[in-house]
């Protein structure tokens, strides 16, 4: 769980290497050709049909489906980088994947333009800015409240690695 552009992803795919069980990556599932969302209903139901599965590494923050996933987990872990590192960290990603015309999900790519939108909507850095406190609030409150589950909390970029010695 955290912000885009704070390493769920990299983390993510390198766990579930090491674990050796499936990396399911939410926003391929959401994003269908053309950045259309994908139904409610859909959505829920592949990720419930993979968060049956005996094991898994699931990123995303999707609230749609995150009693799913929360309901099978036994561990989540949660990018707390400060709003700096996020911000510098995703402004390079999206410019490397808008100018090399990264393919991402469902055919997807990242327009150059959208960098300068001001709705989140359509802007990711404006979507990581305005996110970023909402994402810091849920998991700092569901740390607390959510005993059946242990959170790991990513401060810095070397909590991560030591999660992967």
């Amino acid at each position: 769980m955290g912000n885009s552009g704070s390493g769920k992803s990299t983390l993510g795919k390198a766990l579930a290497t090491r674990l050796g069980v499936p990396f399911v990556e939410l926003d391929a599932i959401h994003h269908l050709p053309g950045w259309q969302p994908i139904d409610v209903t859909a959505f829920r139901k592949q990720v419930g049909e993979l968060a049956d599965g005996d094991g898994w590494v699931i990123d995303g923050n999707y609230s749609a489906v995150r009693d799913l996933v929360w309901a099978r987990a036994d561990t989540v872990i949660w990018f707390d980088l400060p709003r700096r590192t996020v911000m510098r960290q995703v402004l390079w990603r999206t410019l490397r994947r808008a100018v090399t015309r990264q393919v991402l999900w469902n055919g997807n790519r990242e327009p150059l333009g959208n960098l300068f939108r001001l709705d989140p909507q359509k802007s990711l850095l404006r979507w990581c800015w305005t996110r970023h406190h909402v994402y810091r609030d849920r998991y700092t409150r569901a740390a607390t409240e959510r005993k059946d589950l242990v959170f790991i909390r990513i401060a810095a970029h070397q909590d991560a690695a030591h999660l992967l010695p």
